[in-house]
């Protein structure tokens, strides 16, 4: 006589846990229950996607990289550059191809993606942004210009908002405008002056070098006006000190002020590990009755906030400035809580940035 054969229904057998697995079973039923989602459904989903994420990157190189320079060149401008970042999060080998089509902002003098802040500009016609102040909450928002007519709409770049921690200023300079927390993958870095404001020292949250020493001061972690204590700490290295000069003769003209910042030695291959900046002495105009600055049009509203940095030189410890020098930053009002800014290489749009941040605030013994 045969021995009957047991049966089990599909769903059941299914269902069955694996020898060792009843605890994993249960906490992934445990899973589902509190989220509604099940976890080994996810798995699957994203099996799914690896395997859709290999088969784009078998693309033949000479299909893929015709792809990519077709679509960069046919989107110049934002907000159609926004096909160019959508080929580089196809897959890893997209993204290598696309960066390398792209080219750095020294090269084309765009700004295309988020490292790309952290690079030096062009050397020649310097990359337009302006900035948008809201005095409610100490907030600062950096644009991409898209029109030199009209600064209603840009391209956001980086966002600023400004802490006081004791007797001190902080600047926490973050990529994401809802989050400024010194712990997140948005941080950039940050702007920290002493307690006259006249001093200032700028901090990147990655290391300009191989052998940069991170920052002593204690990191803090900021969000929606609180800190806490961060999980983990966030790294801050000094990359540049900006001083203001003090003005004892109380002579009417714009603030004086010198900026040092060190060369990232990994996207620059100056000779000189460092970059002196001075602001350019401004000329005296007999029919205004007024110290002027060649803004180019750029600037249109008068104030002691306005100023020029140029490349300082000199012998013998003393500086010097030739008047043939290109202006490599400059920053100016163009109405009630709106500033241009306008730099190019060596400097950086985070680094530039960082220094237009100085100019706001009361400096009472500097002008």
């Amino acid at each position: 006589m045969e021995r009957p054969m047991l049966v089990m229904p599909q769903k059941k057998a299914f269902s069955l846990p694996l020898r060792g697995s009843s605890s994993r079973n249960r906490g992934l039923q445990a899973e589902e229950e509190q989220t509604g989602v099940d976890p080994r459904a996810e798995v699957m989903e994203v099996a799914a996607g690896t395997k859709e994420e290999e088969r784009w990157s078998r693309m033949l190189p000479e299909i893929l990289g015709e792809i990519v320079r077709r679509v960069e060149s046919s989107n110049g401008g934002w907000p159609l550059r926004k096909s160019v970042v959508s080929c580089a999060c196809v897959c890893r080998r997209w993204r290598e191809v696309t960066t390398g089509v792209v080219g750095t902002p020294s090269e084309t003098g765009k700004i295309t993606f988020p490292n790309s802040l952290k690079q030096p500009g062009p050397s020649g016609l310097p990359i337009q942004c302006y900035i948008k102040r809201q005095k409610n909450n100490s907030t600062f928002y950096l644009y991409l210009s898209l029109s030199q007519t009209c600064m209603d709409k840009g391209k956001f770049l980086l966002v600023a908002q400004r802490f006081r921690r004791g007797a001190h200023l902080e600047y926490i300079i973050s990529l994401d405008a809802d989050d400024l927390s010194q712990g997140s993958n948005a941080y950039v870095g940050k702007l920290r002056s002493d307690f006259l404001g006249t001093k200032f020292k700028i901090f990147d949250s990655r290391a300009p070098s191989n052998g940069a020493k991170v920052s002593t001061h204690p990191a803090s972690r900021r969000f929606a006006n609180k800190q806490i204590s961060p999980q983990v700490p966030a790294s801050n290295f000094e990359i540049g000190q900006v001083h203001y000069k003090f003005n004892l003769l109380k002579t009417k003209g714009p603030r004086r002020m010198l900026c040092t910042l060190q060369r990232d030695t990994r996207v620059d291959d100056a000779e000189s590990d460092s970059v002196v900046l001075k602001n350019k002495a401004p000329r005296w105009h007999e029919h205004l009755q007024c110290w002027c600055l060649n803004f180019h049009g750029r600037v249109t509203i008068a104030s002691v906030k306005n100023f020029q940095l140029v490349a300082a030189s000199g012998t013998h410890g003393t500086l010097g400035i030739d008047d043939n020098e290109p202006v490599l930053l400059q920053f100016g009002k163009v109405g009630d809580d709106m500033f241009t800014m306008d730099y190019r290489e060596p400097l950086s749009a985070f680094q530039a940035f960082a220094i237009c941040l100085t100019s706001f605030g009361t400096k009472f013994a500097c002008e």
